[in-house]
């Protein structure tokens, strides 16, 4: 240990003789917590973090889906702060838990004495806590972990700051929400309301006793649940004074099984269909590969009415509508999937309100009914808004029921972050999305979940961008890796199947990976994806020939 760290670790051994172990009675659990969004369910909201250093995390986590991560530098600490409304001479205890490298909790600016306590090195979740009183003249403190220069990052969730709430001068702590209901359960889902609470701006959702959400409205869905399972939920308010108490206990059950995409198998392959000719291979449904699972057909148009759009065969195909609608069911019989795609490369659809949201789910809707689709894959380059996104993919659900097919075929940077609009849109919907099929191609270098760069085309770019995806909450069977067909597929990233195999053999069974081995294995891993299989058929469906029956023996 270095001089510099040495001398901090007795500061804060000297500081934590004011820290307050266990307690926690009826009275005090009652109590408000100050501090806006103290698990970082939305993000870095009312945070502050030093030199860029904190970020969101989707694991591990304390509570709730999310937490802290801050990763020092030589000249930086990781410092994450708030500032918090307090009232003058009280008594205040502060608390959290954290994890990693050297962790401080502390507050400053408390008008007496300064508090902090630290954790060295954590491996497992540990809770830190706090006393101090505020001065004559406090009105504000700062709240905030850090870690140590130069040392490994950390994690930290769940903090609380207990005693009298400050805010806007007036503003009291929201009462309890009244009036929570839970409806529409699914095999893992359930949706929540309640009533406006005066004075709200916010509201935080606990399942079982611990926070999973932060939402502004008076409703949320709570997803990721398992089938035929008991929960209990309550809801509690917030705005600048802090959060209220929790409301009155509902539970809910979710349903016996449903949604995933109906017929589709373990392990799939998805094979996007050309509705244009471009040099490849030109098909009729009929043609393509018995190995494909899933056909996407490309693509849906975008229209004039915002959010909506249609679906018109290519006159330069030469088929007819009845025989696209015949071999379609063709499909079907024998177990396969057809949905539309929208969005391509040079894709125009947007969904960016509430109004677009509800004319893409009718309009999608009624081109299933139309064809025959059995559901709809994402493939908007230009970005989404997950909001919205998700609204016209619930409300084609609530259509369509549980046999919906789902899929999405996000780029590389789309899923770098939880944060991005793909990552959340498919969190979003995680109890009725069928598979995330990233195209790992057109797409340079890019960063593993392990923090190293690897190079597109190798099988730890594979495997290591896929691990971001498993790590973020997205189940195994939601994760599909997506290649070219050919070296014309693509600008650039195209791998032999042989590469695809090893990374689905890393993932699923530990073996045959590079230089990145992810640390548990992934045997529900959905499968694979390809652009296109017009294109695999002009090059003799060589890529389906080897990837689809090692996808399909996968364990």
């Amino acid at each position: 240990m270095n001089r510099g760290l040495a001398s901090a670790a007795a500061t804060a051994l000297a500081a934590s003789a004011l820290v307050a172990l266990g307690g926690g009675g009826a009275q005090a659990a009652a109590e408000p917590n100050l501090i806006q969004n103290p698990g970082f369910e939305a993000g870095l909201n009312n945070w502050t973090c030093s030199g860029g250093s904190g970020s969101s995390a989707a694991s591990p986590v304390h509570g709730g889906a999310s937490s802290l991560k801050a990763t020092p530098a030589g000249s930086d600490n990781a410092k994450c702060s708030q500032t918090v409304s307090v009232q003058p001479n009280s008594a205040y205890e502060l608390s959290g838990w954290v994890q990693g490298g050297y962790v401080y909790l502390g507050a400053s600016g408390t008008g007496t004495t300064d508090v902090s306590t630290w954790s060295q090195a954590a491996n497992d979740w540990k809770q830190l806590s706090t006393k101090f009183t505020t001065g004559p003249n406090t009105t504000s403190v700062t709240v905030y972990t850090h870690g140590w220069y130069g040392q490994p990052a950390y994690h930290a969730d769940d903090l609380t700051l207990k005693g009298p709430g400050g805010g806007t001068p007036g503003e009291e702590v929201p009462a309890a929400p009244a009036g929570l209901a839970a409806s529409a359960p699914t095999a893992s889902s359930v949706t929540l309301s309640w009533s406006p609470t005066k004075g709200a701006t916010g509201y935080h959702v606990y399942q079982d006793g611990k926070r999973v959400q932060a939402v502004s409205g008076t409703s949320a869905t709570v997803t990721g649940l398992a089938p035929a399972t008991s929960y209990k939920f309550q809801v509690t308010a917030t705005n600048t004074a802090g959060e209220s108490p929790k409301s009155a206990e509902v539970t809910a059950t979710t349903t016996a099984g449903g949604g995933d995409g109906g017929t589709v198998p373990k392990h799939a392959v998805t094979g996007y269909w050309q509705n244009f000719d471009n040099g490849a291979t030109v098909q009729k449904i009929s043609d393509v590969q018995n190995q494909y699972d899933i056909i996407a057909v490309a693509f849906a148009d975008a229209t004039t009415t915002p959010g909506a759009v249609d679906f018109n065969l290519d006159p330069a195909l030469k088929y007819s509508e009845a025989q696209f609608k015949a071999d379609i069911k063709a499909k079907q019989a024998a177990g396969k999937s057809v949905i539309l795609s929208v969005g391509g490369e040079k894709g125009t659809v947007s969904v960016g309100s509430a109004t677009a949201a509800t004319n893409f789910a009718n309009s999608v809707y009624a081109q299933m009914q139309e064809f025959g689709f059995d559901g709809v894959d994402i493939d908007l380059e230009n970005g989404l808004n997950p909001t919205y996104m998700t609204q016209a993919l619930r409300a084609l659900s609530a259509k369509a029921g549980p046999d919906l097919v789902i899929t999405m075929a996000p780029q590389t940077i789309d899923m770098q972050s939880t944060s991005g609009g793909y990552f959340q849109t498919a969190l979003n919907i995680k109890d009725i999305l069928t598979v995330v099929n990233m195209q790992y191609y057109n797409s340079g270098s890019m960063l593993g979940c392990d923090g190293n760069v690897y190079s597109q085309g190798t099988v730890d770019f594979l495997t290591a961008l896929a691990c971001i995806q498993l790590q973020g909450g997205l189940k195994p069977s939601q994760v599909g890796l997506g290649l070219p067909a050919s070296p014309r597929g693509a600008g650039g990233g195209y791998v032999s199947p042989t590469v695809v195999n090893n990374a689905l053999d890393c993932l699923a069974k530990g073996t045959n990976c590079g230089r990145f081995k992810p640390s548990t294995t992934y045997p529900d891993i959905r499968g694979a994806m390809t652009w296109s299989t017009n294109w695999d058929a002009l090059a003799g469906n060589a890529w389906s020939n080897a990837v689809g029956p090692h996808v399909h023996n996968l364990p």
